[in-house]
């Protein structure tokens, strides 16, 4: 089994460039980091072109532990694509101040969009989700790991949003990559079109803005619908304004201006949500 105990080895020199969105871009590679994640990779029978793993760290609880034995009995990992690291190796890998002890590397090609339609269950999921010049990493993370809960169909992302697969995203998403179809760095043209086929060329367009025509519960969300959400700071663009049919609001009091974009966002989906499930 390789041991790599240098931060200077080639090896990890490589892996580095995947904090940037430019090595990322240029590999066709990123990175997941944490025992749970790697777990949930697993389970979905993704298999990773590599794990760096270090020993200390997973042999501190049984949950690493029986992470390790799993790895140790899956051919296609244990034969040639588990790495030791030392901690001084793991620290250069990781971007959490503790260690998590597992940093797995995946290709970006694994998460195509229509790899991870083919992968769900086929049914109808109303609800399209696009995200407008969104910024924050944070932010990204969170409105990703509550579109999966709220069983999206799709998020599309326009070319000017932070990088999904970046370490701060992926962490904040806490594994909604592995089954959540993701659409990157997508024109408005490729929008349009993806709205037109999730709605059947009957448009419904939500724009989520402060000061919005309707509530956002006077909608109908049982029926395919589009929602945008625009950047935290200058919200919408005018192609978001020219792709909406209408723009909805959430109600706000004692003279809040506007809410987090990933609050808005769960409480909107989560509206869909409740429609759906009263109508079952």
């Amino acid at each position: 089994m390789t041991v790599i105990t240098s931060p200077a080895n080639p090896r990890i020199s490589k892996l580095r460039d995947l904090h940037t969105t430019r090595g990322r871009k240029k590999s066709g590679l990123f990175l997941m980091e944490g025992i749970h994640l790697l777990e949930a990779l697993l389970d979905a029978g993704i298999m990773p072109q590599e794990v760096y793993y270090q020993p200390d760290v997973l042999q501190r609880t049984a949950r690493g532990r029986a992470l390790f034995a799993r790895l140790l009995h899956t051919s296609e990992i244990a034969s040639r694509r588990l790495i030791e690291v030392s901690e001084r190796v793991m620290g250069t890998l990781g971007e959490v101040q503790t260690t998590l002890g597992v940093v797995s590397v995946l290709s970006l090609d694994t998460f195509a969009p229509e790899r991870l339609h083919a992968r769900r269950p086929a049914k109808q999921r109303p609800a399209l989700l696009i995200l407008d010049n969104l910024a924050d990493p944070g932010n990204m993370g969170t409105i990703l790991r509550t579109a999966l809960a709220a069983d999206v169909d799709e998020v599309l992302l326009t070319s000017n949003c932070v990088d999904c697969y970046s370490p701060k995203v992926v962490r904040a998403a806490a594994g909604a990559h592995i089954a959540l179809p993701i659409a990157t760095d997508l024109s408005w043209t490729a929008i349009a079109e993806r709205v037109a086929m999730h709605c059947a060329n009957m448009s419904r367009v939500l724009l989520a803005e402060a000061g919005g025509k309707q509530m956002y519960y006077e909608q109908d969300l049982t029926a395919p619908f589009a929602l945008i959400v625009g950047n935290e700071a200058h919200g919408p663009s005018e192609e978001a304004r020219s792709l909406a049919t209408s723009t909805i609001a959430i109600p706000l009091a004692n003279s809040v201006e506007s809410l987090n974009a990933a609050m808005a966002t769960g409480i909107i989906l989560y509206e869909a949500v409740r429609q759906a499930r009263r109508i079952v």
